[in-house]
């Protein structure tokens, strides 16, 4: 299975490590409580450096019973030598995300949310781009150039991700088919329910992720399609159902998610499709021509 991003990119980094993979595989096997933990370390690695064990109980919804044995079933004597693990892994894996969020704790708190939302919206399009590889880019536009259809999903806030990529795919892909589009998950699954190793399913799912979605994704992969992921972090459940993942960091001070990096993601791989091969440079040419005459100032020299 392969992910695209690099040691360059902070959260993806951390994810890599020796801690980071331990914690991923509690987040798949491990019990309720133990994934709620493994994902509050995922996710927070730099806050939990700084917090005492009451302080990670109650994020997590747990007794600090439960986080020392967490501890120590990952290897650690005790919570203290787990956190001192997860501030030695940072060292080299600070990302932009959770130091502008410190910056902002710190004192920078009499900036207005409008100004907040962008800042968070500039670090995170600049952590996507940290976390995008190429190689692995051209992977996936290579599956998506060669599949008999392509199956785009995203629920509740990311179906507005899903159908601005499915606008931007269908002329340069044999088939483009919007999954959920104005139905629910009956509508989702009845398109679904002819998916094979020939298609290609693009899902688009950030927190708050939607439980259809993981469970679609569960039935195309059994269905031996190639299952490609555009979500925010290593932890997403997406990440390990997955045979791509694209990143794109949400984190918003204010809101549950930013959108900003998804488009910003969806953006740079539809541009790379479009410049793959000269037939979709062709494509993209005739389709620029057909629109012009529709476009405002097109007819501005006739009488």
């Amino acid at each position: 299975m392969t992910k695209s991003g690099s040691a360059a990119s902070p959260d993806i980094a951390f994810a890599e490590s020796s801690l980071g993979q331990r914690l991923l595989k509690v987040l798949a096997e491990g019990s309720n409580s133990q994934r709620h933990i493994a994902d509050y370390l995922l996710r927070h690695q730099m806050r939990v450096t700084a917090i005492g064990i009451e302080e990670l109980a109650e994020a997590c919804q747990v007794s600090t019973a439960t986080i020392s044995r967490f501890a120590r079933d990952i290897g650690y004597r005790n919570y203290s030598a787990m956190r001192s693990a997860v501030a030695e892994t940072l060292q080299a894996v600070l990302q932009p995300v959770d130091k502008l969020r410190s910056t902002i704790e710190r004192g920078q708190g009499d900036g207005t949310p409008a100004a907040q939302s962008l800042a968070y919206a500039g670090a995170n399009i600049s952590s996507a781009a940290q976390a995008m590889d190429q190689k692995e880019l051209d992977k996936v536009v290579a599956k998506l150039t060669k599949a008999r259809a392509v199956y785009v999903m995203g629920f509740g806030l990311s179906a507005h991700l899903a159908g601005l990529l499915t606008l931007h795919l269908q002329p340069f892909c044999s088939q483009v088919v919007e999954v959920v589009s104005y139905g629910g998950t009956e509508v989702a699954a009845g398109h679904l329910a002819s998916i094979g190793p020939r298609d290609v399913l693009l899902t688009v799912s950030f927190p708050r992720y939607a439980l259809d979605v993981i469970r679609l994704s569960t039935f195309a992969r059994d269905r031996k399609a190639c299952v490609v992921a555009l979500t925010d972090a290593p932890a997403s459940p997406l990440a390990a159902l997955s045979d791509h993942v694209l990143y794109a960091h949400s984190t918003h001070p204010i809101l549950p998610s930013s959108a900003s990096a998804a488009v910003a993601v969806i953006e740079a791989l539809v541009a790379t499709l479009m410049v793959s091969n000269k037939a979709n440079v062709a494509k993209a040419t005739r389709l620029t021509e057909a629109i012009s005459a529709y476009l405002y100032g097109s007819d501005l020299s006739k009488p």
